[in-house]
C-alpha cells in the first residue's frame, strides 16, 4: 500500500488560506485529472469541504509524490506553493489510513463528533468513481472510512462531543444573546437562508425543528429553492411555513429576517457590509448572522455593525478550540486503531491474492496437461475412468497446494508481509504477466461491484 495524503485544515491553516484555496467543483474535476496525469500518482480522489482540502492518492514514489501533490495543490487552489507549503500536511500508508478514519469519525472536525463529514465523504468517494480516478485502493479505503464512521456513531456517545456545524453556529448565536439554548432563542423569529446545497438545507431543517415562524430560501436557482421550501412546508414534515425568492429579493428580506444563514457556493462576498448596513437601518429588531460558507459569504466588517451579530467559520474555529471533549472520544480512537490495523492486514492479504490465483491457474493447466498427455497414450479409458483419474490428480494438486497457500495469506497480512507474493512467484516461476492479469480484473470487478454501494 503506498496511499499518500496531502491536505490542509482549520487545524494546519488559518481561515483566510482555507478562503483562499476553496476547490469549486470544476476545478477538484480538473486537480483528480491532473492528479492521475502526474507521473508518481495510480489513483487519486479529493476530500474538500468548508474547513479542508485533502488529495488521496496511490503512488510509487513517497517524495515525488508529496512533491506532485503539492504543487498540484497549489495550482488548483490559486495560492502560490511557497506560501501553501508552510500549512500543508503530509500523512503516508499506515497514517493516511489513520487520518482519513478519524476524519470520519469527526475526530478531526471543527466540532468534535459532527457528522456532515460522512456525507462529503462519500461525496469524494463518488467523485472519483464518476471520474474514474478512484481505483481498488481508493474504493476500499473510503468505503471502510464510511463504515468506521457510522460504527463510531452507533457504537460510543461521539454524538455528545459535538454537534453539525450548523447546530454549533446557532449555539453561538444564541449564546451571545443570553438565551439558554436555540430553541428558545429560535422560536418565533423569521429566518433567511441563502443557498440551496447540502449545507442550506440542513440549516433550513435545523432552524424549522427550533421553531422559528417563517423561513425564506434564498438561490441563484430558483427552482431549487422552490424545492427546498416545499419539502420544508409538506404535511407531516416540519410545519413551518416556508417560501422561496430569487437572489435579488435578500436585500429586502433582510429587512424583515431575524436570522440570516448563509453557505453557498460563491467565490465573492454575498453580503456586503454596506448592504447590512442599510437592511439594519429600517429594522428596529437586532440582526444575527452566521455564515457557513468557505470563502466566506459575508462581509467581516457587518460584526461592526451596532445591533449585528456575526458567526463566521473563523469565530467558529475558535469557539471550537474551548469546547470539552467527551470521554467518549478516546473509545473512538481505540476503535480506529482497531481498524487501521485490519485494514492493513486485509490490504497486504489482498496484495497476495492475484499471485496464488496465478498459481492455481497454472496448477490447473498443468493438470489438464497431463490428463490430455494420460488420454493419449491410453485411448481404451471410458469416460468413468478418464473422470475417477482426472479428479484423482486435481485432488492432489489441491492438497498440496492447500496449506502453503493458506500459510502464505496468513504470513502476508501481517506487517511486513508483502515480500512473499514476490517470493511465491519465484518458486513457481510465475509469469509476472498472468498475475498482473488476475489484478486488473480483480479490480474492475471492485470498481463494479463500489459503485453499486455509493
Amino acid at each position: 500500500m503506498s496511499l499518500l495524503v496531502v491536505g490542509l485544515s482549520h487545524r494546519s491553516a488559518p481561515v483566510s488560506i482555507l478562503e483562499r484555496a476553496s476547490l469549486s467543483g470544476d476545478t477538484q474535476a480538473k486537480l483528480l485529472q491532473d492528479t492521475l496525469a502526474a507521473e508518481p500518482a495510480a489513483e487519486g480522489t479529493v476530500l474538500a469541504t468548508c474547513n479542508r482540502i485533502e488529495l488521496y492518492a496511490d503512488v510509487d514514489k513517497f517524495h515525488a509524490g508529496v512533491a506532485e501533490l503539492s504543487t498540484l495543490l497549489a495550482q488548483h487552489s490559486g495560492v502560490g506553493l511557497d506560501e501553501l507549503t508552510p500549512y500543508l500536511y503530509v500523512h503516508y500508508e499506515d497514517r493516511a489510513v489513520h487520518h482519513l478514519f478519524s476524519v470520519a469519525c469527526g475526530l478531526d472536525s471543527m466540532v468534535v463528533g459532527e457528522g456532515q463529514i460522512l456525507g462529503q465523504i462519500k461525496d469524494a468517494l463518488a467523485l472519483g468513481q464518476e471520474l474514474h480516478t478512484a481505483g481498488r485502493l481508493l474504493n476500499d479505503l473510503f468505503q471502510q472510512a464510511l463504515r468506521v464512521g457510522k460504527r463510531a456513531h452507533s457504537e460510543t456517545g461521539i454524538d455528545r462531543a459535538g454537534q453539525s456545524l450548523v447546530t454549533f453556529g446557532l449555539e453561538q448565536l444564541a449564546d451571545g444573546t443570553g438565551d439558554a439554548d436555540v430553541d428558545t432563542w429560535a422560536k418565533g423569529k423569521r429566518a433567511l437562508v441563502i443557498g440551496a446545497g447540502s449545507m442550506s438545507s440542513l440549516a433550513a431543517a435545523t432552524l424549522a425543528r427550533s421553531g422559528v415562524s417563517e423561513i425564506v430560501i434564498a438561490n441563484r436557482t430558483l427552482n431549487r429553492a422552490e424545492r427546498l421550501a416545499q419539502i420544508l412546508s409538506e404535511p407531516g414534515g416540519t410545519g413551518v411555513t416556508a417560501r422561496a425568492v430569487e437572489m435579488v429579493a435578500v436585500g429586502d428580506e433582510l429587512t424583515r429576517a431575524d436570522v440570516v444563514v448563509s453557505c453557498t457556493g460563491a467565490t465573492g462576498l454575498v453580503l456586503t457590509g454596506e448592504a447590512v448596513e442599510t437592511a439594519v437601518q429600517s429594522r428596529r429588531a437586532p440582526l444575527a448572522l452566521l455564515d457557513l460558507a468557505m470563502p466566506r459569504d459575508i462581509d467581516a466588517a457587518a460584526h461592526r455593525i451596532p445591533g449585528v451579530r456575526l458567526v463566521d467559520i473563523e469565530s467558529l474555529a475558535e469557539a471550537s478550540a474551548d469546547a470539552p471533549m467527551a470521554a467518549d472520544v478516546d473509545q473512538v480512537r481505540g476503535i480506529v486503531s482497531d481498524e487501521v490495523a485490519a485494514f492493513g492486514a486485509a490490504q497486504r492479504a489482498a496484495h497476495i491474492t492475484p499471485t496464488v490465483v496465478a498459481l492455481r491457474t497454472m496448477a490447473a493447466d498443468v493438470v489438464a496437461s497431463e490428463v490430455a498427455r494420460l488420454e493419449g497414450r491410453l485411448p481404451g479409458l471410458d469416460d468413468k475412468q478418464r473422470a475417477e483419474i482426472t479428479q484423482t490428480v486435481r485432488r492432489v494438486v489441491d492438497k498440496l497446494l492447500h496449506a502453503p497457500t493458506v500459510r502464505v495469506k496468513q504470513l502476508a497480512s501481517e506487517p511486513g508481509g508483502a515480500g512473499y507474493a514476490d517470493a511465491l512467484r519465484t518458486l513457481f516461476d510465475l509469469d509476472p504477466e498472468t498475475v498482473a492479469s488476475v489484478s486488473r480484473a480483480d479490480l474492475n470487478d471492485a470498481d463494479v461491484k463500489n459503485r453499486g454501494r455509493v
